[in-house]
């Protein structure tokens, strides 16, 4: 077996041995579905929740344009003293809307008052301003006399339907769902790279400081130990990928057939199916999932692949350099930020510009740029058509070969770096180490 094998294997060994590692590898599934369960929980609890307000209003302006929903309970307290209805509130509701005595309900425009402890949404406020705003125009349209009730009758929401020039319906937020789609990958790309990089830096720098590099390196190359435990740690990171895809689909399972929780196409029986697939919304449900089949899945998992090895590959050779420059993970902190830089900047141009304008200049740029493109690529891959697979031809290449030139200038660090002890180095220093 060659010396590279035998350090992946120790690499890998070494790694799934962790204690650390066989209890988040068990544990982080159920840790996401207790999140998940616990979140939809407290999100149920909010819907169920109705917020109590009370209005004194000394005139009668606008008591009666605040209805009540089933998340806001409206309560007139006009008839009691001012200062009584202010006690009241102060002790049941959560606020008091104080509507003051005007001449015009024109006068009401800066003067209305939300009295509380707290302070209120930016959604309630929203809302009674809607419901003083649209009492004050009513007002005004009478002055001028117009008929306000006719006009609200005449108002139309128009719909706007979406085709193709091939032919066929397109569909709202497919955009969205594409984004989304591509988002996810790369973000799990991103995740990937910052978790098992920064595994590699601190396994470099505990063989550093226990002082066994110098006998590691007595054997094998600079280079040879570096690919190893980059690929090593990969190959970890890939099993404990798979681990919880298993483990995931095992606890669907428990929870379809042990605790009654329904999936799928089990949870609907066939008459709520014919129900469902005469109404407009099961129609546009069904085409949405076209559409989503539709896509170049076989490409985007492909993609996937190819971006999650090269863009681990780059960033991994990066993480490892700065392992063997420094005597500890705190000294790294103040070379970790440009490597991290490139990541959030992809996810960001990511989910602000291919959403908008996924053939726009800088989401191409940034999806051939190799640090960025693992990222917003994944999230372009969804729009492109073949006169644009260039750029992803274009993309591919670059990666891999940066990921070669990133390799080279990091295994030159990484050959001065891991015998050097007792000092942090500069930037100039590393810069010094690459003439070596």
């Amino acid at each position: 077996m060659s010396k590279l094998a035998l350090i992946i294997k120790r690499e890998f060994i070494a790694k799934v041995r962790n204690k650390s590692f066989i209890v988040m590898t068990f544990l982080s599934p159920l840790l996401f579905v207790g999140m998940g369960v616990l979140i939809g929980y407290l999100a149920s609890m909010n819907k169920d929740s109705v917020t109590k307000i009370a209005i004194y209003d000394e005139v009668g302006y606008l008591k009666n344009d605040f209805k009540s929903d089933k998340f806001t309970q409206y309560t007139d307290l006009s008839l009691m003293p001012f200062e009584v209805a202010k006690d009241t509130a102060s002790k049941s509701y959560a606020g008091l809307l104080f509507i003051p005595k005007v001449d015009s309900i024109q006068q009401l425009k800066e003067k209305v008052e939300y009295i509380s402890e707290d302070s209120p949404s930016i959604e309630f406020i929203s809302d009674v301003e809607t419901v003083i705003d649209s009492a004050l125009t009513t007002d005004n349209l009478k002055k001028l006399g117009f008929d306000a009730g006719k006009i609200e009758s005449a108002k139309v929401n128009s719909s706007l339907k979406l085709s193709k020039f091939s032919g066929g319906e397109s569909l709202k937020g497919l955009n969205e769902i594409k984004v989304a789609i591509g988002g996810i990958m790369g973000y799990l790309i991103m995740m990937f790279i910052i978790i098992y990089g920064n595994f590699v830096m601190r396994s470099v720098i505990e063989e550093k400081t226990n002082r066994i590099i110098e006998i590691i390196i007595s054997s094998v190359k600079p280079f040879q130990l570096m690919m190893g435990k980059i690929i090593g740690n990969s190959l970890a990171g890939i099993l404990q990928f798979l681990i919880w895809v298993v483990v995931g689909l095992v606890l669907m399972f428990v929870a379809q057939n042990f605790f009654g929780l329904q999936m799928g196409s089990g949870a609907v029986n066939p008459e709520s199916v014919q129900i469902a697939q005469q109404s407009a919304d099961f129609s546009k449900l069904q085409l949405y999932i076209t559409e989503i089949m539709n896509l170049p899945l076989g490409l985007m998992i492909s993609c996937f692949i190819i971006y999650f090895i090269g863009g681990y590959f780059l960033y991994s050779s990066l993480y490892a350099a700065i392992g063997a420059a420094v005597d500890s993970e705190t000294d790294s902190q103040q070379f970790l930020l440009p490597i991290i830089m490139p990541l959030m900047l992809g996810v960001y141009i990511g989910f602000f510009t291919v959403i908008n304008d996924p053939h726009g200049t800088v989401a191409t740029v940034f999806s051939i740029i190799p640090f960025t493109s693992p990222i917003v690529m994944l999230m372009r891959i969804p729009f492109l058509e073949p006169e644009h697979y260039w750029q992803l031809i274009l993309s591919i290449v670059l990666l891999f070969a940066t990921f070669t030139l990133v390799v080279w200038f990091a295994s030159k660090i990484y050959r001065v770096g891991i015998l050097m002890y007792g000092k942090k180095p500069t930037w100039a220093e590393l810069f010094k180490w690459l003439k070596y």
